[in-house]
């Protein structure tokens, strides 16, 4: 693998970040190319400034962490981070809604992608695996990829469980090519990470990406 960077989201959500935190984020991301920096929507306006004209997408969250939010604010979320300049939504279905057996997480998410694609927003939906069995998993992968979703995101962080590898496997043989896998949760370190992208994940959603890159960067050297 001679492109890790271009697998990593750099992401920043925990609840006592600064601004200052905030430009490490970008430092970070500029200087490493990281395919992508995860922000809450409050900075998104700043973030949007600082990346300026770098190839790094900017990417927020919607009804972030539980999911709870009804449709209209959620769909008023993603408008309004469109708005001020998010390339990709990261949005958590309603598991609320799934986990009484109702067919509106499907609803929900249809809504969600028809407004990201007509602004040509890529949208990607965290099904939070920790919480679902290996059944729930493929439903939930169908419900969104029949959905009209770009990407199926493993996590939230805020569960049990993170990602794991056996959870990316299930999504890759369960998901059309043409949908890619975010895995994120609890990946901190360069063996985790390249399992995750074996497995089958298109992107790693994760708060360590610049110590993911110095451990990548170490193994390389090792291998000259």
């Amino acid at each position: 693998m001679n492109n890790l960077n271009r697998f990593l989201e750099s992401t920043l959500l925990k609840p006592t970040m600064s601004a200052t935190d905030l430009d490490f984020l970008v430092r970070d991301a500029i200087e490493e190319q990281f395919v992508g920096v995860c922000v809450p929507p409050f900075w998104l306006k700043k973030v949007r400034r600082d990346l300026g004209e770098e190839n790094i997408q900017l990417v927020t969250v919607i009804g972030f962490p539980f999911g709870y939010s009804d449709t209209a604010t959620k769909v008023f979320e993603t408008r309004e981070a469109i708005r001020q300049g998010a390339d990709e939504l990261d949005l958590v279905w309603s598991q609320t809604a799934y986990h009484s057996g109702m067919n509106w997480p499907k609803i929900e998410i249809a809504q969600i992608a028809k407004i990201c694609h007509e602004e040509e927003r890529i949208l990607k939906v965290i099904i939070e695996t920790g919480n679902l069995n290996e059944k729930q998993i493929v439903e939930a992968c169908m419900i969104c990829q029949d959905a009209g979703v770009d990407f199926v995101k493993t996590s939230t962080g805020y569960a049990s469980a993170g990602a794991k590898v056996g959870d990316v496997l299930l999504m890759r043989e369960t998901l059309s090519s043409s949908v890619g896998i975010k895995a994120s949760g609890g990946i901190k370190t360069l063996d985790f990470a390249q399992d995750l992208i074996k497995a089958g994940a298109d992107r790693i959603g994760t708060s360590s990406a610049k110590a993911l890159m110095d451990s990548w960067r170490n193994s390389q050297s090792l291998l000259k």
